[in-house]
């Protein structure tokens, strides 16, 4: 037999069990599905210290959401501060909520955004969190370092004050 005659061949895949489906293919977790939610408005345990800090310190959450959808027009502390003295968070909190569906193209649902901060407050800033977190932002930088990040190397020239020296 002529060994160039020999075709390589793929290695055999296993046969589904009896009365199985064939397995699926399932996409790492950092791949984004566009016009649908990467986890449920109910999975805040899939990342507990979010969790926990958002069921304590929703504020803290809330302004890493907000820096972020703003693409760093508001810092951390200034969205927190205001979610917290606004005495109305989930009014606050929905309108961000509905400014990052609009980005992403993701659907309202479960029910309409305010209605979903209103009842589930903390489900649904966890629920952001992750989405913005799942499309590759690291929340603990803010938007700035995600952008330094994101463009290593880039410098900014320097601002200079003042006019010329005669």
């Amino acid at each position: 037999m002529d060994p160039s005659a020999v075709q390589k061949s793929s290695p055999p895949i296993a046969p589904a069990a009896y009365g199985q489906p064939p397995p699926k293919s399932v996409p790492p977790p950092h791949v984004v599905t566009p016009g649908k939610w990467s986890t449920g408005l109910c999975d805040c345990f899939s990342d507990v210290s979010n969790c926990c800090i958002t069921c304590w310190c929703p504020c803290i959450t809330f302004g890493q959401i907000a820096e972020i959808v703003d693409e760093g027009s508001t810092s951390c502390g200034a969205s927190g501060a205001l979610y917290t003295l606004t005495g109305s968070a989930c009014m606050y909190s929905c309108l961000y909520r509905t400014r990052m569906r609009k980005q992403y193209m993701l659907p309202e649902n479960p029910c309409a955004d305010c209605l979903v901060h209103f009842c589930c407050e903390t489900c649904a800033l966890c629920q952001e969190y992750r989405e913005l977190k799942n499309r590759g932002f690291d929340m603990s930088i803010g938007w700035n370092g995600n952008v330094k990040k994101q463009n290593p190397g880039i410098t900014m020239a320097p601002n200079v004050q003042g006019g010329m020296s005669r």
